[in-house]
This record gives structure tokens, sequence and C-alpha cells, in this order.
């Protein structure tokens, strides 16, 4: 598929999702980073959004829980460019009901090139990253000309 260069905003859009074993780290985590979650958007699965307004001062959007279609809600976001961040702490040692959406909102974050993190050092990492605060350059699929060729 064409590539084309795109910019991820200086103000980023950040979907933030956890695994029930993972949802106090991730509230936690939010509550240690609260001065930088601040100065982006937020959006969360809906358990996990309400756990982290509940005992931070954060506003998150809240879309459906996780099993219930918000990963998917997710997904399509990210595939319409409305999600620039995925901070997604997953428990590897406990299997989902919901693992094909799992395994769909990780690969469309990669389909699309977005920063995603799965654990607290990667997290840690991308936001203390100095891209935080400034545009980042990427490249992403063009959708535009993929469908001008199917169209032809």
């Amino acid at each position: 598929m064409e590539q084309k260069q795109s910019i991820i905003p200086a103000k980023k859009h950040i979907a933030l999702v956890a695994h029930d074993g993972k949802k106090h780290t991730l509230v936690s985590w939010c509550a240690n980073h609260a001065n930088i979650l601040k100065k982006h958007s937020l959006s969360a699965t809906g358990t996990t959004g309400n756990l982290i307004e509940a005992s931070t001062e954060l506003e998150v959007t809240k879309l459906l829980s996780g099993p219930m279609g918000g990963d998917q809600q997710l997904g399509a976001m990210i595939a319409q460019q409305h999600i620039d961040m995925l901070i997604f702490f997953w428990d590897p040692l406990s299997s989902q009901p919901h693992d094909p959406d799992v395994k769909a909102l990780l690969r469309l974050a990669a389909v699309w090139n977005i920063p995603v993190a799965c654990n607290e050092a990667t997290a840690d990492m991308l936001l203390t990253s100095s891209f935080m605060e400034s545009e980042l350059p990427r490249q992403q699929p063009d959708y535009d000309e993929y469908l001008k060729n199917r169209l032809n």
C-alpha cells in the first residue's frame, strides 16, 4: 500500500485501555503522569475510563467497556485518524473473552502507525519523549490512493 506523510499533533488524542488485571496499574500510572496527560485529550474503554476519572482529576471520554465493543470503538477511531497514541496495559498472563478484538485493536494501531505502549516502561518512555509536546511526522497508509487503485 502506498504511504503518505502525516503529522501527529502536539496536543495528542491518547487512548487508554487496560485489562482487569492491569487496571490498577494503569490508574496509578495515569495519576503519576497527570501533569502531562492533562495537556492532551484522553479516551478510554468504559470501566477503565471511569476508574481513571474517579482516581484522578483527568477528564476522559468514556466509550463502551472493552468486551462490550469499546476495543472496536477505539479501533474505528484509530482508522478514522482520531487517536494519535495507544496506552494499552494488557495482561499477558490471562486469556480474555474478547482476544480477537484486542488483536484487531493492536493490528489497527500498527497499520496506522501510531505509537503503542503495552507496559509501564514503554509508556514512560513515550510520555517523556520530546515529541509529547511537539508534532511528530509519520508515515501512514494513503487510503485515498488505495481506494482509487481498487476502483480502477
